[in-house]
């Protein structure tokens, strides 16, 4: 039935701020922006090696975007923890959570994105890229999922 993800839609109080932060903080790259028929602000961030997009969409007419906590947010995967949190240190971006280790190995991290989201970051380990496998190679084999 399903083929591929294409994209994930967030909603967004500010779309400058938010296309700000997915840019200049994780290294995302605005692929195509245009307004919506019914008027909606769209943003299109294509995520580094990756084929799927995050769409950030802002429509003030329906009102302010209140993020239940622990609700919605974005994993990426980096690769090295050390190192990017370096990185965020040096923009002020705030750690909400972690670093932390999983029993596998890898590691995790929490950061605060504008209008009450979080993205968790992850460095996957050895076993934890054994165990999740490559999906995409998966998909491909003949007789993959």
């Amino acid at each position: 039935m399903v083929k591929r993800l294409l994209y994930n839609r967030m909603r967004v109080n500010d779309l400058e701020a938010s296309v700000q932060f997915y840019t200049q903080v994780l290294g995302l790259e605005v692929v195509r922006r245009n307004t919506s028929p019914r008027g909606s602000q769209l943003a299109f961030l294509r995520v580094p090696n990756s084929e799927e997009l995050v769409e950030l969409c802002c429509y003030p007419a329906s009102g302010p975007v209140h993020v239940p906590e622990d609700l919605v947010y974005l994993i990426f995967e980096v690769e090295n923890m050390e190192d990017t949190i370096r990185k965020l240190r040096e923009k002020n971006v705030q750690i909400t959570d972690g670093p932390t280790k999983t029993p596998s190995g890898s590691q995790l991290l929490f950061i605060a994105a504008p209008d009450g989201y979080e993205v968790e970051l992850v460095e996957r380990s050895v076993l934890s890229k054994a165990q999740l496998g490559n999906p995409r190679a998966e998909a491909s084999k003949p007789n993959g999922p």
